[in-house]
């Protein structure tokens, strides 16, 4: 983490232009339609109406995952990868909002060169919030990410019950730099059931709910939008390249206050489709 990778140059109108770019070569597996006027241009994928099982059973998992319920969403999409630096970067670009640090050496993010297509890591809760209001969008729901992660059949990881491999998720690794996190959208193998990518590994991802261990124990069963207000604490969801396989569970919860920076927490972004937009 100490060693450098010092190249600067980089413009930041050619970080714009490659963030614009670089996210429409994702093929969407189930894909809301992306309009050439969107800031962020990247593939959405629409999780329809309906119920599925949110949480695990008593007994399975942690206690803050039970108890395991039917819940109810209205239709969403949400960002098919993980927010990239590149895409970071141009919102950077545009907004003058500060830049993460540069967790792959010394001088600034925009300086390394063969990243951009890695997830943006060392992005406070309010930086992704930031980003995501930015683009017209917002942070997903802890309900909306394990649907989107899961489907209705209730299953242990995004691509089913069989164990996690290398193939399937980035995970169970020590930090070695700019070789760490791998491109998004390049483990397909890890998809969910509606195509979303990288819900397992890579990095753990921020979401809108306040963190409460106990909240699936009185959570509504129809869009449930965590708890009121308790404490400094977000809820974070997915694991990262260094978690452990139970972390990288679609039911595993994680934690962080406000300020949490790390090389293992990035975002990504989604859109009530029935007006469901507001962010606590």
């Amino acid at each position: 983490m100490t060693k450098g990778l010092r190249r600067r140059g980089t413009h930041w109108s050619a970080i714009a232009m490659m963030a614009l770019g670089c996210c429409m070569a994702i093929a969407p597996v189930v894909a809301a339609s992306t309009a050439s006027k969107e800031l962020d241009s990247v593939v959405m994928v629409t999780i329809p109406a309906g119920e599925f099982l949110m949480g695990s059973l008593n007994g399975k998992g942690r206690a803050d995952e039970w108890p395991q319920r039917s819940v109810y969403l209205d239709e969403f999409a949400i960002d098919q990868v993980e927010v990239t630096n590149a895409r970071f970067l141009a919102f950077v670009a545009t907004t003058g909002h500060r830049s993460p640090p540069n967790p792959y050496g010394t001088g600034p993010l925009v300086s390394v060169k063969g990243i951009e297509q890695l997830p943006i890591v060392q992005t406070t809760w309010y930086d992704a919030k930031a980003y995501c209001s930015w683009a017209k969008k917002r942070l997903p729901t802890e309900a909306e990410w394990e649907k989107a992660a899961r489907g209705i059949d209730g299953r242990l990881f995004p691509w089913g019950n069989e164990p996690a491999t290398s193939k399937r998720a980035n995970f169970d690794r020590e930090w070695e730099e700019e070789h760490t996190l791998h491109p998004v959208g390049s483990l397909p193998d890890g998809d969910s059931p509606y195509g979303v990518k990288d819900l397992s590994g890579n990095v753990r991802e921020w979401v809108q709910d306040w963190y409460d261990a106990e909240y699936y124990q009185h959570a509504p069963d129809r869009n449930p939008q965590g708890p009121e207000k308790k404490g400094v604490v977000r809820s974070i969801r997915g694991g990262s390249w260094h978690s452990p396989i139970s972390d990288i569970t679609t039911t595993a919860r994680g934690r962080g206050g406000f300020a949490l920076q790390t090389h293992g927490t990035g975002f990504r972004c989604a859109r009530g489709l029935e007006g469901q937009t507001q962010q606590k």
